[in-house]
């Protein structure tokens, strides 16, 4: 589960929500409070003025955090794909990029670590329950050899057609 975390080091609301944030990840991601880390990633995009802000910000929070670079343009690609208006905001997405929670902010600050166990459930339930049984005809499981084996049955079906040209024209030439 990836969030996107809209934020700001100087807004009054984002400095009351982000230990909060914080809190949060430690509890799903740090051994100290979990046996096995949770699936989650975070995905800091600052709203802050200068990069100096940013990076104070960024040194009070969790090494694990990510963040996308201050001067980088794809912040506001972000903000307009998810329409986020108003600091602090929390876009919650599948590995695949799709909404989960269009701000998760309130979720967050009422039911704390318990929420992201739904989250982990929409995200699991999203791939098993809505394809359609014709969905399947066409679908194939992939393998992490699966491009290679794809690569070595496209060179076999090359010799085959090659081979089979061979013989053709052997036969025209008898």
């Amino acid at each position: 589960v990836l969030l996107l975390y809209f934020g700001s080091g100087q807004c009054p609301r984002c400095r009351q929500f982000s230990p909060l944030l914080k809190d949060f990840f430690l509890r799903l991601t740090d051994e100290f409070y979990v046996e096995r880390a949770s699936q989650l990633v975070l995905v800091y995009v600052s709203r802050d003025e200068t990069e100096e802000q940013q990076s104070a910000f960024l040194r009070s929070m969790p090494k694990r955090w990510l963040a996308v670079p201050f001067g980088d343009a794809f912040k506001r690609e972000l903000e307009l794909r998810f329409a986020v208006s108003e600091v602090p905001a929390v876009v919650v997405l599948r590995p695949n990029g799709e909404v989960i929670v269009g701000n998760a902010v309130e979720e967050i600050r009422r039911m704390g670590p318990a929420c992201f166990r739904n989250w982990q459930e929409a995200a699991q339930l999203v791939d098993r329950n809505f394809l359609l049984a014709e969905d399947f005809d066409d679908w194939t499981r992939r393998s992490i050899t699966d491009p290679i084996r794809r690569l070595k049955y496209k060179l076999d079906k090359e010799t085959e057609a090659k081979n089979k040209e061979r013989q053709e024209e052997g036969e025209e030439s008898s």
